[in-house]
């Protein structure tokens, strides 16, 4: 999932997976890493201050001490932090493996051998069950990669120094509150070098506000207990605004003329407008669908498949700020019912733009008279405005969507 300050739950398996521009984090300044007997001096004076922090907050000095008297900064969170790769999978081929043969396999055994516990929290919070065994399937691949960083230390490495203090100071006090309560001893707290943990990937705040004791053992263990863990997916799916019995959404055609410029989160219009608007169902798709108000995705442009989405596919957006994310989610739930299939082909030729290659189209777009409010590599609302603005003016299809091509062009303009 990659790592999202402002969502509230990061994925371990989609950290290293998911491929859209839009799942960037910002860069920030890449500064050599101080030597290790400097660096391990300055952090043990920084952790001093910080126990004062978490004692005002009510941590007891026994929990801290347990959890992170003698620590050292984490060099591989350390270089994930600075160095973490680039995002530039196509969403086909980020799909590719999401939707993977072993992966639906393995989810319908899931459905199976948790039955009773699925059809218990569907019941509860009203969330469908494919959806929350898709989620853990891709969070950790049902389970088996949970990550192995020692969380306090992992967060408080992250607190420390870098480009995500902030983000560290706060999950670092959470995960503090964790054990305070006593829900995992300190040598079990582990999960990813930013702080996820579990079968389904909670950052400690999001644990705190979120997660449920579902096997009914007295507390909430979202390593250990499969049940819990699901368990807290559903209770944060219903918290979301997911609405029970609804689709997520449906692949749709486009007429001719179509204005792109609609394809974007914030336009919501009743499935009424869309079909005056000329929108179709797509091969083996139909408007059987109870939405208030869909909005349109096109995850690889106007050359790629479309989709209009609800309130639902926001709920897991929520989740992970990714629309792979929350494509690969929705399919999967429906592979497990040997359905989601898409009608449409991939663009495969087109080719993802690089963090530089992106950063240089924001400068071309802002000093041709489109302003994207900065570069930063990160293509986001102002960005894509500024796109289609421009894809306006030159008599192209207005979709917001970065290509190779489209840089060229802007170049050549």
């Amino acid at each position: 999932m990659r790592f999202f300050v402002k969502c509230a739950v990061v994925g371990l398996a989609g950290l290293a997976a998911i491929g859209s521009a839009e799942a960037a984090g910002a860069a920030g300044e890449r500064r050599p890493l101080a030597p290790p007997a400097f660096q391990d001096e300055v952090f043990a004076a920084w952790l001093t201050g910080f126990r004062q922090k978490a004692m005002q907050a009510g941590i007891s000095p026994r929990i801290f001490d347990q959890a992170l008297r003698g620590a050292s900064p984490d060099p591989k969170v350390i270089e994930a932090n600075l160095n973490q790769p680039e995002f530039t999978r196509a969403v086909w081929e980020y799909l590719d493996s999401a939707l993977s043969d072993t992966r639906v396999a393995d989810g319908k055994e899931k459905l199976r051998s948790y039955a009773r516990t699925l059809k218990g929290l569907e019941k509860k919070y009203g969330v469908d069950r494919h959806v929350i065994v898709a989620i853990w399937g891709l969070e950790s691949g049902y389970g088996r990669f949970k990550g192995t960083h020692n969380v306090p230390r992992a967060l408080a490495t992250l607190a420390y120094d870098g480009r995500r203090q902030d983000f560290g100071n706060q999950q670092l006090l959470a995960a503090l509150k964790i054990l305070q309560r006593g829900d995992i001893p300190v040598a079990e707290m582990t999960g990813s070098w930013a702080g996820a943990m579990g079968h389904t990937q909670f950052i400690p705040t999001t644990y705190n506000a979120y997660a449920v004791d579902a096997d009914g053992d007295g507390r909430r263990d979202i390593w250990n207990s499969v049940a819990d863990a699901l368990g807290s997916t559903a209770h944060y799916l219903s918290a979301s605004g997911w609405q029970s019995g609804r689709r997520w959404g449906l692949e749709i055609t486009l007429p001719d003329g179509f204005d792109y410029a609609l394809a974007d989160p914030s336009v919501r219009k009743p499935l009424a407008t869309w079909k005056e608007l000329g929108v179709k169902p797509a091969k083996g798709s139909n408007f059987d669908w109870q939405a208030d108000a869909a909005s349109l995705v096109l995850p690889a442009g106007h050359e790629g498949p479309a989709f209009l989405v609800g309130q639902n596919f926001r709920a897991i957006l929520r989740y992970n700020n990714s629309t792979s994310y929350a494509l690969a989610v929705s399919l999967l739930s429906e592979r497990f019912q040997d359905k989601g299939t898409i009608a449409a082909d991939w663009p495969r030729a087109q080719r993802p733009l690089a963090r530089a290659e992106r950063e240089e189209l924001q400068r071309l777009l802002t000093a041709k008279g489109y302003d994207t409010q900065g570069v930063d590599g990160i293509l986001g609302a102002n960005t894509r405005d500024a796109l289609r603005a421009w894809q306006r003016a030159k008599g192209l299809p207005a979709d917001g969507h970065p290509t190779a091509d489209i840089l060229a062009a802007l170049r050549g303009a």
